[in-house]
């Protein structure tokens, strides 16, 4: 990667692209904040590359040494210099839905050059519930539907809802430090998944978030109606009982509660057709070559999921698309 003078800016590339001929592609600079980002900004920029512009994504540099996260990309950099030939594009944590009550969150909201992903992060997109079972299909070649992931999203979104509530409460009353994210990502972490035990891990959450809540509301007696207007105002801007978990803490949610869920639906599947090859096989050598054939066709889960397109179908996405189109549409 070249490295980048703190002094450059959108300018800076819009002059460069003037001296090409009048032929030549622009080309738009787009920094985000770490390497998994390339890939996902890129699946997202691709759509508005056409034959007068291009997009290059990369991470920032500065004085040669790699800078990584929103703050170097935004803050160190980005923040007063981007334009219409160098965008910044970031994860949304929690910046969009506490609506500016940070200067990190206005940089969001009101810079038009800087792009976010209104979920929490990339990750969250990568988990997009409809689409996990295309996932396992993908790393085990095996089409059985024996979990219905999209449900357990569901209800596990359903249940954390109301102390989610809570938490952006407390950080747009700028008291997150009374709860933090990371104290809300131990109530509702899920613990060892298996699909026999899934209701069960369901209601320890919903016991755990009711815990939890009641205790909020006898710290905060008065907090009722501020409460309420929380949760509208969330509803408004996409959050909804049954898609919370693409607004929680990415990591949290791939690492904690997807990953290991697909992992254990995979190993099923998995052994499913290998009893199905040993039952099917007429001897020891078609038994061993068939399952030696499917062994080495079975794809790594963690690279799978992170390379989960299915994104494209959610809303958070459709909410980029738009922000881009509205700056890079034809006939702009």
């Amino acid at each position: 990667m070249k490295r980048l003078k703190d002094n450059i800016s959108s300018s800076y590339f819009e002059a460069a692209n003037r001296m090409k001929p009048k032929t030549a592609r622009k080309r738009i600079v787009a920094y985000v904040e770490a390497y998994d980002d390339v890939f996902f900004w890129r699946t997202v920029l691709s759509r508005f590359e056409d034959e007068t512009r291009y997009f290059e994504v990369m991470l920032p540099t500065r004085v040669g040494k790699l800078e990584r996260g929103k703050k170097a990309a935004m803050m160190k950099l980005l923040s007063d210099k981007v334009g219409r030939n160098m965008i910044a594009c970031v994860d949304a944590d929690y910046d969009y839905l506490i609506q500016g009550a940070t200067e990190t969150s206005r940089h969001i909201l009101q810079n038009p050059y800087v792009f976010h992903t209104y979920a929490y992060a990339i990750e969250n997109l990568q988990c997009f519930a409809p689409t996990l079972r295309d996932v396992c299909v993908a790393v085990t070649l095996n089409d059985r539907q024996i979990f219905d992931m999209a449900e357990y999203l569901r209800e596990y979104s359903q249940a954390i809802f109301p102390l989610f509530v809570w938490s952006i409460w407390y950080y747009r009353q700028d008291v997150y430090r009374d709860f933090t994210i990371s104290d809300f990502n131990t109530v509702i972490e899920t613990g060892n998944f298996t699909i026999e035990k899934a209701p069960e891990i369901l209601q320890r959450v919903r016991r755990k978030v009711g815990t939890r809540i009641a205790q909020l509301q006898r710290e905060h007696p008065n907090a009722k109606e501020s409460y309420l207007a929380v949760k509208e105002s969330l509803k408004e801007l996409g959050v909804t009982p049954d898609t919370t978990y693409l607004y929680i803490q990415g990591h949290h949610l791939f690492d904690g509660v997807v990953l290991p869920m697909v992992k254990k639906i995979c190993s099923q599947l998995v052994g499913l057709r290998q009893h199905e090859i040993q039952k099917q096989s007429v001897h020891g050598t078609q038994r061993r070559n068939e399952l030696s054939c499917y062994t080495k066709s079975i794809a790594d889960i963690e690279g799978t999921l992170k390379k989960n397109l299915g994104y494209v179908l959610s809303e958070p996405f459709r909410r980029i698309q738009e922000d881009l189109k509205r700056l890079f549409s034809p006939e702009k």
